[in-house]
């Protein structure tokens, strides 16, 4: 710009001052076009303090922008845009008030970024706010200019800064810069969070309040949870340093002061969503996130929160969230999952006083572990205690309605696995151990083995001080029965409505653990210290969190054979399947081999899903979301 030009335009714009308010206008061919509205001859009444201002885009909620103005002494406020002309500014200053002149910049070009009116103007600002756009043009207008100085001269001198949605997104310490022409969504993000489509930039503007904080806009209403996660990935994976994600609501702002202390204005209650830093080695060139566990947590209104600290008080609430392949879930406040066995079971076989007395023993079981899971305790307490209870029922074929050998006695197994840990224990013969569910969590826990049998589990049992009974206790007639009509080989006297009647249990926590836990007497009439796949891990017991859960019934030989419990996390894995697609699949591959039964298998997000191919299993769910429902028949719908 010419000098003559530049007089003419800042006598008019004192001119303009003075007929406040109006507008003046630089001709585009400098790379801007500039407006005042206000009179910039005006003192302020206050003195400029330090603040963040961040809004989530959409209508604003106008006490967060009389924050603002306090901030700014009530004085002189430049609004930076690449698109638009002044309707940022007109609101602020016909609407919200408080403002002694707000001279918006519109850049067409990065040239304007030298252009010392601009940097005159950003130099004696009270305040500097960053308008909605496209934060690819900022970072291409100011990186490495005057302009990206002044704005970061501005904020060490301890001045106010604010922006909405572009203006937010460009506020963090890391940013995604929309570098590629295009917005990204949650789906392509998360299906390639180390791709070309993530742009994410840093080192351009210092505020010290949102260091190590990766910023987002437009945030429940557009469904961007996915898209910061696949930014917190990239970015953790850039830096080598743990990061936090900050997304605000449409119609939502996050006023932040010097020392951190942050406040939600919002006019249609929405929230600002903290999100803790993601693991970095999740993230994996060219292929789709899957990253388990990531919390979130909800600030609202009446919400305390320090952007510095990370600390939350009154949280309006908190979340968590599974990544699968690319799939974004949100997590079950907590889930349990049981079956009771497998077996020929048609309606009319069951009497329906016997159809009661199981639905009523699994609403038992459920009853036991949901207390547990309620009140906060682990995945793992849950389903050993919820196994002790179908243990101690004799209908179930585990613990006293355990099936006898060939030789008359009860042998039990059992196993129980953390999927926070991957640690198991199992046992598998035992005959005086009241609920070898238990005694194979001491194994687990005690032995540093994984599995003990027979004599041995015995022996370990009682130095461990576990509840020892007379091997009588087992006993039930109708088991010994059963054990007379193989002798005789006379099978159809066996109950085909309970052929397999293993017990077991999945289930999810509140802090986001899977845990399995499975027990079993076997099959009637089994020699030579016969063993299934009840305990035998990655056969018929598996957890890991992040993955599932699982717990077999049936025939057990096929399900070791097929290493059915592993099998349905590898499906989902490598398959990229559903956890019931990949239960039921799992289940048909047993049977194609010709293993018969069923499975109960549990994801990361606490999604249940049951597996069977025969014609029913005794089976039950109930998690924070769900009433407790049984079903019996293969076709029946849990209720």
């Amino acid at each position: 710009m010419g000098n003559w030009l530049k007089a003419i335009v800042v006598g008019l714009t004192a001119l303009c001052g003075a007929l406040s308010p109006a507008t003046a206008q630089v001709p585009t061919d400098t790379g801007y076009q500039t407006f005042i509205i206000g009179k910039e001859t005006a003192k302020r009444t206050g003195k400029p303090t330090p603040g963040v201002l961040m809004s989530g885009g959409g209508e604003w909620p106008y006490e967060a922008f009389r924050w603002f103005a306090k901030k700014s002494g009530n004085g002189h406020i430049v609004v930076l845009r690449a698109s638009g002309t002044t309707s940022t500014a007109d609101e602020m200053y016909d609407k919200i008030g408080g403002f002694a002149s707000i001279r918006t910049f519109v850049f067409h070009d990065r040239k304007a970024a030298f252009d010392p009116v601009i940097l005159a103007a950003l130099k004696s600002a009270d305040g500097i706010f960053l308008a909605g756009g496209d934060q690819a043009n900022y970072v291409r207008f100011w990186r490495d200019t005057p302009v990206q100085t002044a704005l970061n001269a501005h904020i060490k001198a301890g001045k106010p800064i604010g922006g909405t949605s572009a203006g937010l997104a460009v506020q963090g310490e890391y940013l995604y810069g929309a570098m590629d022409g295009g917005s990204v969504n949650s789906p392509e993000a998360l299906a390639d969070p180390l791709g070309p489509a993530v742009t994410i930039e840093g080192d351009f503007l210092h505020i010290p309040q949102l260091k190590g904080v990766v910023t987002d806009s437009h945030f429940k209403e557009r469904n961007r949870q996915g898209r910061l996660v696949a930014f917190l990935a990239k970015a953790q994976t850039m830096t080598d340093k743990p990061l936090v994600g900050l997304g605000i609501d449409e119609q939502t702002v996050l006023t932040v002061e010097g020392d951190g202390t942050a406040r939600v204005y919002s006019n249609i209650g929405g929230y600002a969503w903290l999100f803790e830093p993601v693991d970095a080695k999740a993230a994996k060139a060219s292929t789709p996130l899957s990253v388990d566990n990531i919390k979130a947590t909800g600030i609202g209104a009446d919400s305390t929160f320090n952007v510095v600290t990370r600390k939350v008080a009154k949280p309006a609430f908190e979340k968590r969230y599974t990544v699968t392949n690319g799939v974004m879930r949100e997590k079950q406040l907590w889930s349990l999952a049981i079956h009771g066995g497998a077996g020929v079971i048609e309606r009319g076989d069951l009497t329906p006083e016997k159809d009661a007395a199981y639905r009523a023993s699994l609403n038992e079981a459920l009853k036991t572990g949901q207390a547990i899971l309620e009140r906060g305790g682990t995945a793992l307490d849950a389903v050993e205690a919820t196994v002790r209870v179908l243990e101690d029922n004799p209908l179930f074929n585990a613990g006293k309605g355990a099936v006898f050998t060939a030789e008359g006695i009860n042998e039990l197994d059992a196993a129980i696995m953390d999927g926070a840990t991957q640690k198991a224990g199992a046992v598998a013969g035992v005959t005086r151990t009241k609920n070898p569910i238990t005694l194979a969590r001491r194994v687990m826990e005690k032995s540093g083995r994984v599995m003990l049998a027979r004599d041995g589990a015995d022996r370990f049992s009682v130095e461990q001080g576990l509840e020892q009974v007379d091997p009588k206790y087992f006993f039930t007639q109708e088991r010994w029965d059963q054990l007379k009509a193989w002798k005789q080989k006379n099978m159809a006297a066996v109950d085909n409505t309970h052929k397999f009647g293993t017990v077991g249990a999945v289930a999810l926590d509140q802090n986001g653990n899977l845990a399995a836990a499975t027990s079993t007497g076997g099959l009637t009439g089994k020699k030579w210290g016969r063993i299934g796949d009840s305990p035998i891990i990655g056969a018929g017991t598996y957890a890991k969190n992040g993955a599932y859960a699982v717990s077999a019934t049936g025939s057990g030989e096929y399900f070791i054979r097929d290493s059915a419990a592993r099998q349905v996390c590898d499906r989902v894995a490598w398959n990229r399947q559903d956890i019931a697609s990949a239960a039921q699949d799992t289940i048909m591959s047993v049977g194609a081999i010709g293993g018969d039964g069923g499975l109960i298998a549990m994801d990361a997000a606490g999604e249940p899903a049951f597996g069977i191919n025969d014609l029913g299993m005794y089976r039950g769910l109930v998690s924070a979301t769900k009433s407790a429902a049984t079903a019996i028949y293969a076709d029946e719908v849990l209720k």
